[in-house]
């Protein structure tokens, strides 16, 4: 099973994820369940490479941050994206991919939920807890604390299936979730700030889980 990881530079990079440093910690998790992993850090070349790749990885910031935002993607990328999730490829975002790829008209619908600047907020960066549910293939996501950021209030985008909380404004707020899109299979993750976030067993455990899960590679109970 091959995996692309879509890695922010340009204009997805930000001052405050450090993408170059958390792409690689990804792909150690993906090698170690059984991934041929390659990180590209040009995002909209990625989404034309995709034939032949299982897993799709965004993990990439808000190319509309700028005030002065560099040019769109070339339509081939955007096509790109469009024709492999049609075709049923696996997903799996990371944080700050809920404000990723603006220009792709497929993907705020596809991921489900958007950071929407001025109402999606998070708290200070800390210790927090995750409470896991049930995955659709009837595994349970174990209960487990990391150093990370709580995203609250994102803009959500049809149904979802929550498999992950953490404590938000006052409500639990969703972590983590999975959806069907046509033939492709989807999983967001928001948790991915930096580093430390992958030190958490518990996170690397769960991203098997929804890498696994995205590629078919486990079956529904």
């Amino acid at each position: 099973m091959r995996a692309l990881i879509a890695s922010g530079t340009g204009r997805y990079a930000d001052p405050w994820h450090p993408f170059p440093r958390t792409s690689p910690r990804i792909a150690d998790v993906l090698s170690d369940s059984g991934f041929d992993v390659a990180i590209d850090d040009d995002v909209d070349r990625a989404m034309r490479s995709l034939s032949g790749i299982d897993l799709l990885v965004v993990n990439a910031g808000d190319p509309w941050r700028a005030e002065q935002p560099s040019a769109a993607p070339a339509e081939d990328s955007i096509h790109g994206l469009a024709a492999a999730l049609e075709r049923g490829i696996g997903v799996l975002a990371f944080h700050c991919a809920v404000a990723s790829l603006r220009d792709y008209p497929e993907w705020g619908a596809s991921v489900g939920a958007i950071w929407l600047p001025g109402l999606s907020h998070h708290p200070p960066f800390g210790q927090m807890e995750i409470t896991g549910a049930v995955m659709p293939d009837g595994r349970q996501v174990r209960d487990f604390t990391l150093a990370d950021e709580r995203y609250c209030r994102l803009q959500r985008v049809g149904s979802s299936l929550i498999v992950a909380t953490h404590a938000g404004d006052g409500s639990a707020e969703p972590a983590v979730w999975v959806r069907e899109v046509g033939t492709s299979r989807v999983a967001v993750d928001v948790l991915g700030h930096d580093e430390r976030s992958y030190d958490s067993a518990g996170h690397r455990s769960l991203i098997q889980q929804l890498s696994l899960w995205a590629t078919r590679r486990v079956q529904e109970s």
